[in-house]
Formats: structure tokens, sequence, C-alpha cells
């Protein structure tokens, strides 16, 4: 809050007053905010290099049989490349998010580029079949690369759009991180055929692996000249209350152990844990599970991945543009939920059908609205969690998901070795029921909606004030009166 001399419409003879209002309230009393049209390039760049990360978190469990011929390796060891993703973030999302919180946007998208380049030219030089060691350290690049970017949709949201836009922005950055997984999905069977040759193999591999680093290479160019901290002047109320507030106030831990006593936030954290530790799981046991019922199938497997994943996308997009509309966050969230639980009910019940078309289209609704649920977890997270950090509190949602992702995709990966994918898809759907039930207990405090609307209020009160102000003169009272 900032004391503020107000002096428009003030007869002559009044030497001072002091009002308290907002910050950011000009001479017209209106809160200056502005939202530039640079904010799409900002998600743009953002959602570029997201893609180009998430694609190679499934570039090896999709064809996992192939690349299993390839190392001589078991296809655990393949798993983890996909986990690997899930267990290098849990430790180094504290860390980051710190940064985040302290240094910005800025650093955050020149570390994730420049580590995510690393490890795509460390894959260059695997290609060979006693390197599996190499591959795995450039996989770890990319894991760690990952944890500077599955935090930043919400916050670049807050910080670069208006509060109409917000939600469908935050969608747009992961709609970069769901296209990533879909190509992943689509293209590594398509480059790499399953061909007993090593030398061709390891050709279609490193083939593969050079166009990633290409890309990545000239995205981390497009970002160090074209990324910007954050607008001149902030796009909403709330982030005109966000950076009144002083940094030597601000205190990473105890928003921490803030976050932790928020009771509706904390079992938000665990059913988005739930729900998105799921879809790992399927997407990293994918082709395993297509295999087994459809053998010689890895390309469908890959389109069925895709199409998990595009019908994701779309329902990202749509939930997005409905809470912007709307603002009904809790109860977008709980019917997603519900319908994920229902999707993945029909699909482990017609899996095992006979018929791959069938499987294309109930993978196609899990995927809508599994998918579609992650950009409404992280929206209602900062919605409870306002003003802590949207670093924060993605954070901790995307640490609970990578916890479960790595319990999950190993449990249901034991049970479909030894009870078949039926029982390994029954496993997931009762913890997608237990976070439904969850969701519906969530108490639907939405503290970012308050703070606009507050600040907005504030505002027009200013004005009202200031046109009611008369100030006493020596002599007659009366006479002072604003007339």
């Amino acid at each position: 809050m900032v004391k503020l001399a107000l002096f428009r419409d003030l007869p002559p003879n009044c030497e001072h007053i002091e009002c308290t209002s907002i910050p950011n309230v000009n001479k017209d009393n209106t809160t200056t905010t502005h939202v530039y049209k640079r904010r799409w390039v900002m998600v743009f760049l953002f959602s570029s290099y997201s893609l180009c990360n998430a694609f190679q978190w499934i570039q090896y469990g999709i064809i996992n049989n192939i690349f299993m011929k390839f190392y001589n390796v078991d296809s655990f060891a393949i798993d983890w490349m996909s986990m690997i993703y899930m267990l290098t973030y849990i430790p180094f999302i504290w860390p980051v998010s710190w940064l985040l919180d302290k240094k910005g946007l800025r650093l955050i998208a020149l570390m994730a580029t420049a580590i995510n380049c690393l490890g795509t030219w460390i894959k260059v030089a695997s290609v060979k079949q006693n390197l599996f060691w190499v591959t795995m350290l450039g996989q770890f690049a990319g894991s760690l690369s990952q944890v500077f970017i599955l935090g930043m949709p919400s916050r670049l949201a807050s910080v670069w759009f208006g509060s109409e836009e917000v939600s469908t922005a935050c969608s747009i950055g992961v709609f970069g991180n769901q296209l990533g997984i879909a190509i992943g999905f689509l293209v590594p069977p398509i480059l790499v055929p399953n061909v007993d040759d090593m030398d061709e193999l390891a050709y279609h591999i490193s083939i593969m692996f050079y166009i990633t680093a290409g890309m990545a290479t000239v995205i981390f160019i497009l970002v160090v000249f074209m990324f910007q901290e954050k607008p001149e002047i902030p796009p909403t109320l709330a982030q005109v209350q966000a950076r009144s507030t002083p940094p030597e106030e601000y205190s990473y831990m105890a928003s921490i152990l803030r976050l932790l006593r928020n009771l509706p936030f904390m079992l938000l954290v665990i059913s988005y844990g739930l729900n998105v530790g799921c879809f790992y799981a399927v997407s990293t046991l994918l082709n395993r599970m297509i295999i087994e019922h459809y053998p010689g199938e890895e390309v469908n497997a890959g389109r069925i991945g895709l199409t998990i994943v595009i019908a994701g996308m779309v329902g990202s997009l749509i939930c997005g543009i409905w809470l912007d509309k709307t603002k009904t966050y809790k109860q977008t969230t709980l019917a997603v939920y519900l319908m994920s639980f229902v999707g993945m009910v029909v699909y482990a019940f017609t899996l095992n059908l006979g018929h791959i078309w069938v499987v294309f289209v109930t993978s196609g609704a899990l995927g809508f609205f599994m998918t579609g649920y992650l950009p409404l977890g992280f929206e209602f997270a900062v919605e409870l969690t306002f003003p802590e950090g949207e670093g924060t509190s993605s954070g901790l949602l995307n640490c609970s998901a990578q916890i479960f992702g790595i319990i999950f995709t190993i449990g249901q990966g034991k049970i479909i070795d030894h009870f078949g994918t039926f029982a390994g898809n029954i496993f997931l759907c009762v913890f997608l029921l237990i976070g439904t039930i969850m969701t519906a207990f969530i108490k639907s405090d939405l503290r970012r909606q308050k703070a606009n609307h507050l600040a907005e209020n504030q505002v027009a009160s200013v004005s009202v004030s200031v046109s009611a102000i008369w100030c006493p003169v020596k002599g007659d009272v009366s006479d002072t009166a604003p007339g």
C-alpha cells in the first residue's frame, strides 16, 4: 500500500491532504495496467522450447522394443528413460522454484533452453550399441531442463496476460508441452523402423537425434535474443499488487510453509499428482500395452499416443477458454477429473477387444479429459494460493505428479508383467476414483479473483472520495465546501 497525495479538484487554499490507496494509481484516479502484443511472442517461445523438451521425454518409450534391441537392455531400463524426467524433478524443483521467484522468467528460460540444447547434442554422440550410458546422460540433461519448464505456464500467463486471458494463456503454455508429447508419440516410430541390421538402425536413430539437436539449437538462439523478463506496465491489478511487495518482505521458505498449511491446496496437490501420475504411466507403458494385444503395431501405438495428446490439447484449450469466461474453477476441475476416471475405465475394458479402431476412440476420450486436466490444475492452484508465487505452487503440483508418476509406472509395469494389461489399468482406475473424491472436498477459495475485485473496488472508491474532498480554511467553513 502506498500513501498518495491527491490534489485534483481541491480548492487552492487546501494545503495538503493524504489518502491511502492501491499502487499505480495515476493522476486520473485509474490504476495503470496495459496488455502488450508481444505477450504472444513470449508464450510462443515458451511453447516452442517446452515442445522440444517434451518430445524427448517419450521418444524412447514409444519404441521401447527397438531401443531394447539396439542397446541390448531390458524394458525396465528403457522405462527409466521416461522415469528419469520424473525422478530428476523431485530434488531440483526446490532450487529452481527459488530461482524463478528471485530472478524471474528470463533466467529460467535461458537455463532451460541451454541445458536442453546440450542434452540433445550429447545424444547425437550416443548412437553406438555400447553407449547406453551416454544416451542416458543426454536424457538426464533433458530431464534437468524440464525442471525449468513445467512451472512456467501459470507464471508466464500471470506476468504477461490480462485477467480475461490468463487461463487461456496458461492453456497455450501447456499446449506446447502436449504437442511435444504428441510429436514424440508419432515421429519416432516413423523415423526409426524396426529393422534387424544394427548399422541401419543406428543411422535412423542418429537422424532423429540430429533433427532434435538442430531444433533445440535454433530455439535457444531465439530465446537469447527475444525472450523478455516482464512487461514495463503490469497487465492486471493483481500483478500491480504483486509488484508492490518489496523483495525483502518475501521469504521462499515462509511461502512453502504457508502453502503446506493451505488445506484446499494440499488436497489439490495430491489429487493433481494422482491424475497426472496416471497419465505419465499410461504414456510410458503405451507401447507395451498395445504390442501385447496388437503385435507388430508399433506405428499405431505411436498414433494412439498422438490421439491421446491431440484430444488433450483440444480439451486444454476448451477448458482454458471456459475458465476465462465463467471462473468456475472447482466445478470444471471436478467434472473433468470425473470424466478422466470414466475414460480410464472404458479404456481398460476395451483395450483387449481385438479392434484397434476402438482403442483409438477410447484413447481419444481418455486423453481429452486426462490431458485436458493439466492447465486446470495449474490455474486452480494459482487461485487457491494467491499471492504466493506461481512457480512455487506449480512446483509442488508437478513434484506430486512426478512422485506418483514413478510409483504408478513401476507399479503398473510390474502388474502388467504378472497379471496383464487389464489388471494394470484397473490399478490406475482405483487411484483416479480416489482423486475424484478428493477434488470434491476442495474448498473453492478463489483468492486471485478476490484480489482483482478488491483492487477494482479500491480504484472506484478513490475516484469517489476525491470528488467529495473539501478542506477547511481560516474563516467560515461553509464557504469552502466544493460547489
